[in-house]
């Protein structure tokens, strides 16, 4: 979906994602919209597209490069040649496109001379129109660029290969008048020649050089969208360029041309493009346009359903996708639809209408989330694998059943839509911020002069019909939809201070909230105090988000709301105010350097302040020991209680006492981060055994005590249920039989050092209390599993580098995990333990380890 305000542009294929072939160098923007869907990008010809691509601008406007320091040189050098080989693969993907496009355009003309075409001459020159000319330009551009990347140093130059392209974009403009008409043409002739259809539907690309039998397919329809596309990526990439070429190199003003002329024939061909393709006519002559469309979840007959949504200009339309028979072509069926002037949302006193939410218990959808990764660890081994292709297909299928079923059960915001004449309707989002856009893109269209409307049967199929071309968004988004070339997101923590934010009108009590995208949907992992009385807030806060194949950072800025009678009695409705609201692409050469990188979002006049950093997840899971042995973390566990003469450590039993005391009925204890800077605080303070350590603990957020807590675990240079035993408890957990089982786990734990268990079985009665209080908080006892299973368990570095090697970063968080879950979860649903009867139990638990 497209941002507010800016009209989208129709993408053109069910199968086909925009983002999976192009450039993934510095700084690219990979047009995926405020929700993460896959849509067509409207084409900016600005240099300030996103963050990243900002170029400073010259005194005669044309696109400016901050001279490097002499000591950023081979930097910028090192870094343009990661930018140009990142471009160099992404040209060779595109000119196999476009030789799959040409492979069957051959027989068609030989076919066309004989007594049986399959089309006339005309319709291929039509349809296949200059595809041979911009395949010839591109494999020239990749055959003459490839030798510089190949040797290079400080003396290649490229610039002047860049301008030849640049300068053959009459090509291009030659393509795109005839686009609109080649799509037509291809359409028409699908319809009515089985054999045509046939091909077009299945034209098989082959992969780069360097990979194993990689062909995929795909459909004409969106290999003939693909020169539209590439020309906005190599605009980006002359951005990129621009920014490590320094003004005194033969580059940078070949370079500048390009991209002046890149950008005027961008400029040139957005009219062109946009309008035409997003609007259908009403019978009365009247231009009704897509604004936004998505995928959202409904709840109707008390089940959750899956339902593609349009908005257009005067109407909201709720469709679902028929099933068809194979080769036909998909359709939409309308299942109901508002005018916009009938519009309302509905109020709170009427919520007692509206349809119940069935929410799963999360511990099932975190169960899922494990399997999901499962399965991408596998793919990943399976494509390595001899003629692994065909159990890759089988794998693929099963996780796109698993990554949909996670679409439709995770969500739980309610969204409520009303008829002023009829029934209301509940749709069920994972994000306040997607919710947001849909209402303020409805109340956006609402503003103009809406009359009500009836559409006849005739209309409403037409219109319907138009949903599948007009569409911007074609897929659900799950990875399985999504190419190899995509990059599959950060799995790691990312830190984010919140710094403080500017441009309001009038002080009053403001906080921000935090999301990222995981599996497919965004989900708010962080929030913070909320700043009193202000117009600016200065929060300095800093929080750790875990990231599982995440693309982009959105920040919420919210006015609280502090009259009781607005209070929703659902418990997931949100009724503070959002004030703002934008968000960030998570490039992974911006987040990945070791210093903090700053960045502001403007969102409504608002600008929020913030600095994030990466730790990608095999630098975050390393348990590193502390060099000196007076404070607590770091330090080993028997250490800590031989210094301060106790069975447990002072920093547990006094943070599970501040906990129990405050915290037990906090909604997602443990599971919500604290402020990383309150965390490092109380951090130090046990560290240095502060006097003032029990009022520390008395007025610090309780997320922040929490998070100390689990801090403290993670940080122990070995886990708390030992290395030595790790492979034991993976064992243990495996068995089938319960008696097995029980006898091997109690061993286990009887094995363990007395400070080790003794802690181990303070902490577990500590979080069956948590779990007893769930119905308020939240917090199961799978949850709480989820969360200190492997802090609890993981291996230290040294250990785990015994086991397999780990290829990937979504591997190391699935390896192992569930059954470090599973361990812990048996013995929180275990009977109370004793260490007294534990110890005296000698003879019964006598398994071999």
């Amino acid at each position: 979906m497209d941002a507010l305000g800016q009209q989208p542009v129709n993408q053109p294929d069910a199968d086909f994602n925009y983002n999976t072939d192009g450039y993934d160098g510095d700084g690219a923007e990979d047009g995926k919209s405020q929700d993460s869907s896959e849509t067509l990008p409207y084409i900016d010809e600005s240099p300030t597209m996103s963050p990243q691509l900002c170029v400073p601008q010259g005194p005669d406007g044309e696109a400016g490069s901050p001279s490097p320091l002499e000591g950023d040189i081979e930097k910028g050098l090192e870094m343009k040649k990661l930018v140009l080989s990142g471009f160099l693969a992404s040209e060779e993907i595109y000119i196999n496109q476009l030789e799959a496009l040409l492979l069957p355009m051959r027989p068609l003309k030989a076919a066309a001379t004989t007594s049986q075409p399959v089309l006339t001459m005309q319709q291929i020159e039509t349809i296949f129109y200059k595809i041979q000319d911009i395949f010839e330009i591109h494999k020239e551009f990749y055959d003459t660029l490839l030798p510089s990347i190949q040797h290079w140093d400080e003396k290649v130059t490229v610039g002047h290969l860049f301008q030849k392209l640049a300068s053959q974009l009459g090509v291009y403009k030659a393509f795109v008048d005839n686009y609109k008409n080649a799509l037509e043409t291809a359409e028409k002739c699908s319809q009515a020649n089985n054999q045509f259809q046939k091909i077009s539907e299945t034209v098989r690309v082959k992969g780069p050089k360097d990979s194993k039998d990689c062909t995929t397919t795909s459909s004409m329809e969106a290999l003939l969208y693909k020169p539209i596309d590439r020309v906005t990526r190599s605009t980006l990439v002359l951005h990129d360029l621009l920014k490590h070429t320094s003004k005194d190199h033969p580059d940078f003003p070949l370079l500048q041309d390009a991209l002046r002329i890149s950008q005027n024939f961008l400029s040139s061909i957005n009219e062109e493009i946009d309008p035409r393709r997003t609007a259908v006519t009403t019978p009365k002559g009247e231009t009704r346009q897509l604004v936004k469309d998505g995928f959202l979840v409904e709840v109707s007959e008390s089940s959750r359903k899956l339902r593609h949504v349009f908005l257009f200009t005067d109407l909201l339309l709720c469709a679902k996708m028929k099933k068809t028979a194979v080769g036909r072509h998909q359709q939409y069926e309308c299942k109901w639809y508002i005018p916009l002037a009938d519009l309302t949302f509905q109020t709170l006193d009427d919520s007692d209408s509206c349809p119940s939410i069935q929410a799963l218990p999360e511990h099932e959808i975190e169960e899922m989330k494990i399997k999901i990764s499962v399965l991408k660890n596998e793919i990943q081994k399976e494509k390595k694998a001899p003629k692994g292709q065909s159990r890759v297909e089988r794998l693929r299928k099963k996780m796109n059943e698993q990554e949909s079923w996670l679409l439709l059960h995770s969500p739980t915001i309610p969204f409520r839509i009303l008829n002023k004449h009829g029934k209301s309707y509940l749709f069920l989002l994972s994000s306040d911020y997607e919710r947001s856009e849909w209402k303020e893109s409805i109340q956006k269209l609402q503003k103009k002069d809406l009359q009500s409307c009836v559409l006849s049967s005739v209309e409403l199929q037409v219109l319907t019909s138009s949903c599948f071309k007009l569409r911007t968004v074609h897929n659900i988004p799950v990875t399985s939809n999504k190419d190899d070339e995509e990059t599959p997101g950060l799995y790691g923590f990312l830190h984010v201070i919140v710094h403080s934010a500017t441009g309001f009108k009038e002080s009053t009590n403001l906080y921000c909230t935090l999301e990222v995208d995981s599996f497919g949907y965004f989900v708010s992992k962080a929030k913070t105090r909320v700043f009193r009385d202000t117009a600016v807030p200065q929060w300095n806060e800093e929080f750790e988000i875990e990231l599982e194949g995440s693309q982009y950072l959105r920040i919420l800025c919210y006015e609280t709301c502090y009259d009781k009678s607005m209070l929703n009695k659902d418990n997931n409705e949100i009724v503070d105010k959002i004030m703002g609201k934008g968000q960030v692409q998570l490039d992974p050469q911006t987040v990945q350097s070791k210093n903090w990188h700053m960045d502001v979002i403007e969102m409504n006049g608002i600008k929020v302040e913030f600095s994030m950093k990466f730790t990608s997840r095999d630098l975050s899971l390393k348990r590193t020991p502390s060099k000196k042995q007076s404070g607590v973390f770091g330090v080993k566990i028997n250490v800590v209680t031989k210094r301060e003469r106790s069975k447990v450590p002072y920093i547990v039993r006094q943070c599970i006492e501040e906990v129990e005391k405050r915290g037990i009925d906090e909604v997602g204890i443990y599971r919500i981060s604290g402020v990383a800077t309150d965390i490092q605080a109380l951090k130090l303070a046990f560290d240095t055994n502060t006097k003032d350590i029990l009022m520390m603990l008395s007025d610090m957020d309780i997320n922040a005590i929490a998070g100390t807590l689990k801090l403290y675990f993670r940080e122990l240079p070995e886990p708390l249920l030992t290395d030595r035993l790790y492979p034991a408890f993976m064992e243990g957990i495996a068995l089938s039989d319960p008696a097995a089982k029980e006898n091997c786990m109690m061993h286990l734990l009887r094995s363990l050092p007395d400070p080790n268990l003794m802690t181990f079985l303070t902490l577990l009665e500590h979080l069956k209390r948590v779990a007893e209080k769930e119905p308020i908080n939240k917090m199961s006892l799978h949850n709480l599993a989820t969360v200190f299973g492997p802090t609890l368990l993981r291996p230290s570095e040294s250990e785990s580098a015994k086991g397999q090697h780990i290829t990937c970063a979504s591997d190391i968080w699935s390896h192992d995990v569930m059954a470090q879950v599973q361990v812990l979860l048996y013995y929180l649903q275990h009977p109370p333990i004793s260490f007294a009867q534990l110890k005296q139990n000698t003879l019964y638990f006598s398994t071999d380890v």
